[in-house]
């Protein structure tokens, strides 16, 4: 499992370990972590044209640091410094071992890099930006655009907001080269602590985090922008505290999952309810049946109108089928846990039988038409059993009366909020899943593919999870080993290609293999 930290948890945990060290231990470290990967990028360091993208910060140290490295080892190594500050015994180093520098603090130094500043020494040299063109702006300009690789310690994980200039334009320069990108810490442009994304941003092949995964690595805009996480230990860990968030690896994924032992038996794996489908939305049935069928339930336990229930009966003869005349679920037979919504309508009908779902005394999964439903009437979400609710953005957006943007900009935020509000486990589904419960770390998952945005791949969804509730997971886990196991199965059915939402329940067997034939220690 990897665990991640808001900036503020991360700087605490420094501030504690650094009083135990001599000063400049920790940047060492990270900077000679950075310079390793940096090294293993190149098809070789001798002779290999290397920019350093330097802030004013702590990162720009590291990179600084890194570049120095580098250059030992025959890289010709140019640093962009775009504040009117650099880390001076970083930049010392860097010109100390023949590298260059150009930007607002290189005037300090002569062009030998022989006059290293005291200590304390500020760098301030011009305020008056020079990228706008001449001199040293088009001298950056031809580094980045000739460079082999490209390090970016623009900012570090306490900026936030959009990036200003110079910095902005460093970063879309980076975008434009054909030079692989390491970002130091988190990419320049992306909120440490939320993934957010306000303008311009560094997109990173790797990203080198220093001492633990910060948020913002996890969670989309920020992930995508993060390409490759490489943690580097410093000698964090005895001084972090819980974490911000959790994310599933394979393997602890696979510890999730449920397994019949040797006495099991239909009912002993979960029996699991399914009310779904209307006569306009057959298929919702079919699909959220498929996924709880395929992700281990012991049995499945259909309950609704005449014409969704044929077409479940002919293509899962394996469920137990409940053909209603009226919105009543007494019938149906005991379940350990019920899936209610995906394609139920928003009629009368519909929300009698929700009602009368929820009036019952086990976990409940409610998606799609069951979210609409409750938005109209909250307080039906109002029991002493587990609820697990499962919308995107939009149907987040109607619960809590949020605009669907501001929940799409900062979904871990509106999650957490609505879990709090609402009082039930939220997953959040996303192009990064989001699964909140108030008091504990929010899980996120990063599985799955581009292909899973098509219809019908949320109906297996609550099916899969639906099925993991049964079989004795809790909102929380089942939420995030289902988005997981969900995502895993996005990506066999895809292979590349366009998929459909059946295939995504056809895959799931092949999920489960493939997780169940990892070693329980790996971390892959």
């Amino acid at each position: 499992m990897f665990t991640a930290y808001t900036a503020d948890q991360i700087r605490t945990a420094e501030r504690a370990l650094m009083a135990t060290l001599p000063e400049g231990t920790l940047m060492r470290r990270a900077a000679t972590g950075l310079a390793a990967v940096c090294a293993a990028l190149l098809p070789r360091v001798y002779g290999s044209r290397v920019v350093l993208l330097v802030g004013s910060g702590d990162n720009g140290g590291d990179a600084l640091y890194a570049g120095a490295t580098l250059t030992g080892r025959g890289a010709a190594v140019t640093a962009v410094l775009a504040g009117s500050r650099a880390h001076e015994a970083g930049l010392a180093a860097l010109l100390a071992a023949g590298g260059r520098a150009t930007g607002h603090s290189a005037a300090a130094f002569s062009p030998g890099g022989a006059a290293a500043p005291r200590h304390g020494d500020a760098l301030v040299t011009h305020e008056t930006a020079v990228w706008g063109g001449g001199g040293d702006a088009d001298e950056a300009r031809r580094a980045v655009e000739r460079a082999d690789l490209i390090v970016d310690g623009l900012v570090g994980i306490g900026a936030s907001g959009a990036l200003r200039e110079p910095y902005a334009g460093l970063a879309e320069a980076a975008g434009r080269a054909a030079a692989p990108v390491v970002a130091v810490d988190v990419p320049s442009g992306v909120d440490s602590s939320t993934g957010r994304v306000e303008g311009a941003a560094i997109r990173a092949a790797v990203t080198v985090t220093m001492g633990a995964r910060k948020t913002g690595l996890l969670v989309d805009p920020g992930a995508t922008l993060a390409g490759r996480i490489e943690l580097v230990d410093i000698g964090l860990g005895p001084y972090l505290p819980d974490p911000d968030v959790t994310a599933l690896t394979r393997a602890s994924a696979r510890g999730l999952l449920p397994r019949p032992a040797a006495e099991s038996d239909k009912y002993r794996r979960g029996v699991v309810g399914v009310a779904a489908g209307s006569d306009h939305y057959t298929g919702a049935a079919v699909l959220a049946v498929g996924g709880a069928l395929n992700a281990g339930a012991g049995m499945v336990r259909y309950a609704g109108p005449a014409r969704p229930a044929g077409q479940v009966r002919a293509r899962w003869p394996e469920a137990v089928v409940t053909e209603l005349d009226a919105p009543d679920v007494d019938a149906v037979g005991r379940v350990q846990a019920w899936v209610v919504g995906p394609g139920l309508g928003t009629g009368e009908w519909a929300r009698e039988l929700l009602r009368r779902v929820l009036a019952t005394d086990v976990p409940v999964l409610v998606d799609a038409d069951g979210l609409n439903l409750v938005a109209r009437d909250v307080s039906l979400l109002r029991r002493t059993a587990p609820v697990l609710i499962t919308p995107h953005a939009g149907e987040l957006a109607r619960l809590t009366g949020t605009a669907r943007g501001a929940i799409e900009a900062a979904p871990l935020a509106h999650a957490r909020a609505a879990a709090a509000e609402l009082g039930v486990t939220v997953l959040l589904k996303g192009s990064t899943t989001v699964v909140a419960e108030e008091g504990t770390p929010t899980w996120v998952n990063g599985t799955g593919t581009p292909w899973l945005a098509t219809g019908g791949t949320g109906d297996v969804l609550s099916g899969v999870a639906g099925s993991l509730l049964a079989q004795g997971l809790g909102a929380r886990e089942a939420g995030a080993c289902g988005a997981y196991l969900h995502g895993l199965a996005g990506r066999i059915a895809a292979a590349g290609a366009p998929l459909t939402a059946a295939g995504v329940a056809e895959a799931l067997p092949a999920a489960i293999r493939e997780l169940n034939e990892i070693p329980a220690a790996s971390q892959r």
